[in-house]
């Protein structure tokens, strides 16, 4: 009975860390380091916004911004008539000054 235990509990094989390690390494490089460096941009172009600037935000809606508060952007999406309230961090992009 004890050569049938030995074969189902083989013993500690160094190969599986290296390559989960490996597996680790490389989500880290192609996943996760890439998705930090777009959250840290994505975070200081929401940090530079100003008033008048032109901004599409996630859901596809050009304006144009009205004025900030902390958490929230008021946009101007039809001349004077139409305003919208969004939070900062709706805005997909920043295409500047009008």
């Amino acid at each position: 009975m004890t050569p049938i235990l030995a074969q189902a509990a083989p013993g500690f094989d160094p190969s599986f860390l290296i390559m989960m390690g490996l597996i680790f390494v490389v989500f880290y490089f192609f996943i996760i380091r890439p998705q930090r460096s777009r959250e840290k941009q994505h975070q200081a172009m929401i940090e530079a916004l100003k008033k008048g600037d032109r901004v599409t935000t996630i859901g596809g809606i050009h304006g144009k911004v009205h004025s900030l508060d902390d958490g929230t952007v008021l946009v101007e999406v039809d001349g004077n008539t139409t305003k919208l309230r969004f939070d900062r961090k709706a805005i997909a992009a920043v295409q500047g000054k009008e």
